[in-house]
């Protein structure tokens, strides 16, 4: 018999543009500034890579690099 299931916060992060991040890690740690933007990218490429696989997210972000689409700057995840 499969356990019941148990919600766990990790926490939370917000990207406030291309020069802000902020964040909440294990409901007490807050981070913010370089190390807080270098988590909210890491866990950003971690979701795209699960949806659509590496091949296709590396293309993704080397053909960003080239064209310097315009995207929003404020996600919220």
């Amino acid at each position: 018999m499969a356990e019941p299931w148990r919600y766990r916060d990790f926490g939370s992060l917000v990207s406030l543009g291309d020069y802000s991040t902020v964040g909440n890690l294990m409901g007490g740690v807050w981070i913010e500034g370089l190390f807080a933007r270098l988590m909210y990218l890491s866990l950003y490429k971690m979701h795209e890579i699960a949806l659509h696989g590496v091949p296709t997210v590396l293309l993704d972000t080397l053909a960003r690099r080239i064209t310097r689409r315009t995207e929003p700057h404020v996600k919220l995840h």
